[in-house]
């Protein structure tokens, strides 16, 4: 422990615990979606790190199953808010109703209330229903006509948007998207996946069928035993290195956000108590960098074929580990 640190340790129960947890809820997530390991293995930290999720991918690969599938595993409350142009923030997050009864206003919670919440089509949704999100996102609370209401513990948001099809989209701004701890791609199953996926859903929905291996208060258990997991000044300035090579990279206009290292922190510290770890290291950075800083890099104008990832896969070649 460093001088000045007076976070507790992991007990090695605890870590024990949530490498149990991390291998059942992959093993349960593989019973109801044909994804690749690396996709389920970043889902599982971003959950466990207590970050929200953006997925970008076409439609028919699996989002909205997926997303299901991880609040069954859990066993908590999931709600769908499908987005369109005409959905209001008050849809999404509640409003007060005057009951004549009592001679009061009520508040109506929305779908945001619930554990794990799946945004379909996130970039359909108008920029003021989209920023009605940012404070359910970033403080886990809404303030409704002065007053302030706690989300759900623990609280996940699954945002889902097609990468192809703009029409009718408003494009997510750049506070928003650096809400999301991760960006996720799903592709396309192997043809030996897609004729197991065919075969285990031509009878009904997998996911219904799915048994909970865990329930909220494990997630949160593991979720406080992450918090605690060591990480050295030294992976600290590692860190800081990289988001600064991603700023001064000629084909970003706009490189990583310091929000976004202390994600990636949090996504190395939850990465690290998985694979069974009381402390991070530059290997749990380095694993998880392009998923967590790859979506809030905006490009140059004079960069508009390049890629985002290889602006991040090129600054962890640049940056020695420390």
């Amino acid at each position: 422990m460093e001088p000045g640190d007076t976070a507790q340790s992991v007990a090695g129960a605890e870590i024990a615990s949530a490498v149990a947890l991390g291998r059942a809820v992959a093993d349960n997530l593989r019973q109801a979606v044909e994804v690749r390991d690396d996709v389920i293995d970043d889902l599982v930290v971003a959950m466990v790190a207590g970050g929200h999720v953006l997925i970008e991918d076409l439609p028919g690969v699996g989002k909205t199953t997926l997303a299901r599938a991880l609040a069954h595993t859990f066993d908590l409350e999931f709600a769908r808010v499908q987005c369109t142009a005409d959905l209001l923030p008050a849809d999404v997050v509640g409003t007060n109703i005057f009951n004549q009864r009592e001679d009061r206003f009520e508040f109506r919670p929305g779908p945001i209330f619930a554990n794990v919440v799946l945004v379909d089509e996130i970039n359909r949704a108008s920029p003021k229903t989209q920023s009605g999100l940012l404070e359910c996102m970033q403080e886990r609370r809404v303030t409704v006509d002065v007053f302030t209401h706690e989300l759900a513990r623990p609280f996940l948001v699954i945002a889902t948007q097609n990468p192809v099809e703009y029409e009718g989209t408003y494009p997510l701004p750049e506070a928003q998207v650096d809400r999301f701890m991760v960006r996720l791609s799903l592709g396309y199953p192997t043809a030996e996946g897609e004729a197991a996926m065919l075969h285990r859903h031509e009878q009904g929905d997998r996911v219904a069928a799915l048994r909970p291996v865990a329930d909220a208060a494990a997630l949160l258990a593991a979720q406080d035993a992450a918090g605690r997991v060591r990480a050295s000044a030294a992976l600290r300035d590692y860190i800081v290195a990289l988001l600064r090579h991603t700023r001064e990279d000629h084909r970003a206009e706009l490189g990583a956000s310091p929000r976004s290292g202390l994600m990636l922190l949090r996504a190395a510290k939850a990465r690290a108590l998985l694979a069974g770890r009381d402390h991070a290291l530059p290997d749990d950075v380095q694993a998880l960098a392009p998923s967590v800083l790859a979506h809030r890099i905006v490009l140059a104008p004079e960069a508009y074929d390049g890629d985002p990832v290889a602006v991040v896969t090129d600054a962890i070649a640049a940056t020695p580990a420390r």
